[in-house]
């Protein structure tokens, strides 16, 4: 038997943030390729520090759904699960390359595979674009449009920018859209003069942040000037200093988020079948990015 546990941040304040959680493991156990799918989080129940011991399953694989590697995925998973042996260097990373280690867990005979955030792989790329013809309707939109991917960015932790200039970049190199660049909320350059970095009539704006909270349905919107007011709500597109903003909200949310978990754990050795496509979606878009 092999199993998935989705480990999220969860909170006591926003009832909402667990909601693509719970909706992204729903979507994975429709497609039977694990025997057992749990949700864990570290503000909510059920709590890591008890997931693994309620599996029946010899084999588990942890994907963390959170954006960047640093204190939650790097201490306190590890930590609650009980990994014996975990030391961030088994990741081998320098802040976006954390693919997986295999570890067994404190007082129980389960081989676990802990992986790397879903925020720093490479199908996340797809999923930030995915929102923008989401958000516009357009499958083909690029060529006439923006595209800022907004991250928090913080001193306390690096690896929050980078995972956003990764895949910024990633997206430049694609060439699909006139304009990429990547914003922040706590550093420069900064989502609150989002129009003063773009040229395109057409900016649209994603946030790469697993939930809409706080940050994405209140600070964000009222920064960029799209309503003076999160509670009276904002149009999409709004208009901003002449330009048209298409606000998506967190891209977490996006159904295809289920993919790259699962693209997580079929990297860490996990037996997913067809449920996914997952050769030919790694050589898409290394093409893509390549290609261009």
């Amino acid at each position: 038997m092999q199993a998935l546990v989705i480990a999220a941040h969860g909170s006591h304040l926003n009832p909402n943030a667990s909601n693509p959680t719970y909706a992204h493991a729903d979507a994975i156990r429709e497609t039977g390729a694990f025997d057992v799918v749990r949700e864990t989080f570290w503000k909510e129940e059920p709590h890591f520090r008890e997931v693994i011991r309620t599996i029946e399953a010899d084999e588990i694989f942890v994907v963390p759904l959170f954006i960047s590697e640093g204190y939650f995925t790097e201490q306190v998973i590890p930590r609650e699960l009980r990994l014996e042996g975990w030391d961030p260097g088994l990741w081998d990373s320098d802040g976006i390359d954390a693919s997986q280690a295999t570890l067994t867990a404190g007082d129980v005979e389960k081989t676990i595979h802990y992986c790397g955030p879903v925020g720093t792989h490479d199908a996340m790329t797809d999923v930030i674009v995915g929102r923008a013809e989401s958000v516009t309707g357009d499958p083909d939109v690029g060529e006439g449009f923006g595209l800022a991917v907004v991250g928090h960015g913080t001193d306390r932790n690096e690896n929050s920018a980078k995972a956003v200039r990764y895949h910024t970049e990633r997206i430049r190199e694609m060439d699909r859209f006139d304009e990429t660049k990547a914003l922040f909320m706590d550093e420069e350059p900064e989502v609150d003069d989002v129009t003063e970095y773009f040229e395109s009539d057409d900016i649209v704006v994603v946030p790469l942040f697993i939930a809409d909270g706080f940050h994405t349905q209140e600070d964000i919107p009222e920064d960029m000037g799209l309503t003076d007011d999160y509670r009276n709500g904002w149009d999409v597109p709004g208009v901003v200093d002449g330009h048209r903003i298409w606000y998506t909200g967190a891209v977490g949310t996006e159904d295809l988020m289920a993919d790259v978990v699962m693209e997580r754990a079929a990297d860490a050795g996990a037996d997913i079948g067809s449920s996914i496509d997952h050769e030919d979606r790694t050589r898409s878009t290394n093409a893509n990015v390549a290609g261009d």
